[in-house]
């Protein structure tokens, strides 16, 4: 591998692209370099907030790599991203593209399965992307109406939308379970990788060289589909529960509109009876275009000019 230098990892973090062959690269570039793990992060971080929006949350995907696969080498990376993980949080989640926090989500909800920090480092993690929600104080009056309204609502003010759901369907379309092509590529692995009663095979530096090569591959291809399989066991588990909600607000909704069907019923039963009512007394009162005349309550008589024409 390339020797080290700032200018050179300036280069090829420009370089860095959101393909996962690129981030694996510099990731395993890095991890060979660990020695300089602390420029390393510092070059990082400096990097991260110059990147463009479009290329900010590579870098964290970078970080996640680098983090996870070379903990069995050392804990360098880990203790050196600590002190500026939270704020590169920060940055990503205000300064990246629109839904980047779903995707920072995936990552740290891996950080947290795997314990690859202490507790207290996740909370501030989780804590930055779910928002610091400080309650201000309010008179008592708000509060009390708060609690009146609150008791006349008929269901939650956040509740699943259709929409939502079809969105998360359609992300489930495109799933790691999904990616047969990908896993074809780890089934394909030789067996050389798998198998440490194998490892008598290696004769020479040149073939231990070899497969080194080809264990790190290995373990970069599984970590990642690792991650991809936690990420979308979370998604489903979401899912599950967001279909949960919209299950039991479709069940209220279906118990509120019958109740109202049988409401409109009754009255529809009430104004038909008066309209079937209306029509009968319609039809037993006498017809007053048929009757005579009659101005100021007296019949109107013919008077004798009206009798009497002399054209006749």
């Amino acid at each position: 591998m390339s020797a080290f230098s700032e200018a050179a990892l300036e280069k090829k973090l420009s370089e860095l692209s959101n393909s996962q062959q690129s981030v694996q690269t510099l990731s395993l570039w890095l991890i060979h370099h660990r020695k300089h793990s602390k420029t390393i992060v510092s070059v990082w971080f400096n990097e991260l907030k110059k990147a463009k929006v479009s290329r900010k949350l590579t870098f964290l995907y970078l970080a996640n790599d680098v983090i996870q696969n070379s903990k069995r080498k050392g804990p360098e990376f880990t203790h050196d991203f600590a002190p500026v993980i939270v704020d590169a949080f920060k940055h990503v989640s205000r300064d990246g593209e629109e839904g980047c926090k779903k995707q920072l989500g995936r990552v740290l909800s891996i950080w947290q399965e795997r314990a690859v920090y202490e507790n207290n480092l996740l909370d501030q993690l989780s804590s930055v992307l779910q928002g610091e929600k400080k309650a201000k104080k309010r008179p008592y009056e708000e509060i009390k109406l708060d609690s009146e309204d609150f008791a006349s609502q008929s269901s939650p003010a956040e509740l699943p939308q259709t929409v939502d759901l079809i969105r998360a369907l359609q992300e489930l379309e495109n799933t790691a379970s999904g990616d047969s092509a990908l896993r074809q590529r780890i089934s394909a692995l030789p067996a050389e990788v798998q198998d440490t009663s194998l490892l008598h095979r290696v004769t020479d530096k040149e073939s231990g060289e070899r497969l080194s090569r080809l264990v790190e591959e290995a373990c970069m291809l599984l970590a990642d589909y690792s991650g991809r399989l936690a990420a979308e066991i979370e998604d489903r588990r979401q899912l599950t529960r967001t279909l949960t909600l919209f299950l039991h607000s479709q069940r209220d909704g279906l118990a509120q509109n019958e109740l109202k069907l049988e409401e409109y019923k009754r009255k529809l039963a009430r104004v038909t009876q008066v309209r079937k009512g209306l029509r009968s007394r319609l039809n037993n009162l006498p017809d007053l275009s048929l009757l005579p005349n009659v101005t100021g309550g007296h019949l109107h008589l013919p008077s004798s000019g009206d009798l009497y024409n002399p054209s006749d």
